[in-house]
């Protein structure tokens, strides 16, 4: 949805808002919408990128062991009020992952006479 609205801001000045609009089938009141929240997302951007260096740190410290459920816990013990929505939200955008030690379950056995 943000490239059509980022369409309309870069060709308004030749095409008009309320035409590009009805042929990108978007609301004017959604794109304007989009248009007054541009300092949010880059103020939300920033804080999520502050927050991805506290998250690698942590994860660094225990030698990428940590998911989200542990690194959030550490961040509140550290006094930094984090949800842990948005802490799995911030690993899955900046590629950080814990150890997963699991093995595969197996739910099949193939019959050793057929193969």
């Amino acid at each position: 949805m943000t490239s059509r609205f980022q369409f309309v801001e870069d060709h308004h000045h030749a095409w008009g808002v309320k035409r590009l609009c009805q042929v990108l089938e978007v609301a004017r009141s959604s794109f304007y919408k989009w248009r007054t929240g541009r300092a949010a997302r880059t103020a939300r951007e920033r804080a999520d990128a502050a927050l991805a260096e506290r998250i690698r740190a942590v994860h660094a410290e225990w030698d990428g062991t940590h998911g989200r459920p542990r690194i959030t816990a550490e961040l509140r013990d550290d006094g930094e009020p984090v949800n842990h929505k948005r802490v799995g939200r911030v690993t899955r955008k900046f590629g950080i992952a814990g150890l997963r030690l699991r093995k595969r379950q197996v739910t099949t056995v193939p019959d050793p006479l057929r193969a």
